[in-house]
């Protein structure tokens, strides 16, 4: 099994910052994908960014420019470093880790709260 553990988040006014973290443990063999999606109220969830082995990333649109997502492999963490926060930012961020344990699996933090304020 995986265990997700996220921190970071926090209220912070519009063209605030904020660093999400998630570190992943457990019986992990290695790590393919890393990502982080957010929920807004009444929203599906979406994705933001995604990271794989390797580095290469993906973002959505809407964070372009603004987001960076990393990953430390020694530690089996991931991080997305928000910057020029908005208001729609706001939403609860879940980190989402691919890993081969005795199986491949797909597993979800519990997320974390991001609210931005205008």
């Amino acid at each position: 099994q995986v265990q997700l553990v996220e921190s970071g988040g926090g209220l912070v006014q519009a063209g605030g910052s904020l660093r999400l973290s998630c570190l992943a443990s457990g019986s992990i063999v290695s790590i393919n994908a890393m990502g982080w999606y957010r929920q807004a109220p009444g929203k599906q969830r979406e994705l933001v960014a995604r990271i794989i082995r390797g580095g290469s990333t993906n973002y959505a649109d809407s964070v372009k420019g603004r987001f960076t997502i990393s990953r430390d492999d020694a530690k089996n963490t991931v991080y997305l470093q928000m910057n020029n926060l908005k208001p729609e930012d706001t939403a609860v961020y879940y980190c989402n880790v691919e890993a081969i344990t005795k199986y491949r699996g797909l597993y979800w933090g519990q997320g974390t709260q991001v609210t931005v304020s205008s």
